[in-house]
């Protein structure tokens, strides 16, 4: 699969405010989707939502294997902009994952209000 093919149809795309329903960020009933950031480890650790998941595209793309948390859950993708996301979206996709991806990625996310935090549980910023 070409990663930066950009074909029609594939894996759905929502907003940040469907992801966070879905993933339990919302304040209301615990969602039961994954939020998976797959941004590369630097990115991660400036920012991320709180209670994803981190598996960089590169690692999916080398053919690595979901963190035991996002196994047999809807997965929530969500990268820095939207652009990685929508290509982990599709090779996930493509090994059988229920998956969506985030249009806007992390930097809708923030400018959404919805919390960011960094490594240590300190408030975190969008690198």
């Amino acid at each position: 699969m070409n990663l930066f093919r950009r074909g029609r149809g594939g894996p759905a795309r929502v907003t940040v405010q469907e992801a966070a329903a879905r993933t339990g960020h919302t304040g209301g009933e615990p969602g039961g989707a994954v939020l998976l950031d797959v941004r590369e480890p630097r990115e991660w650790q400036a920012g991320h939502a709180p209670g994803a998941v981190h598996l960089s595209l590169s690692a999916i793309a080398a053919g690595a294997g979901l963190p035991p948390r996002a196994r047999s859950r809807q997965l929530v993708v969500i990268c820095r902009s939207g652009n990685r996301s929508r290509q982990a979206a599709e090779l996930l996709a493509a090994r059988g994952a229920d998956v969506v991806d985030v249009t806007g990625g992390m930097h809708a996310w923030a400018r959404a209000g919805l919390p960011v935090v960094a490594r240590k549980g300190q408030s975190g910023t969008v690198a």
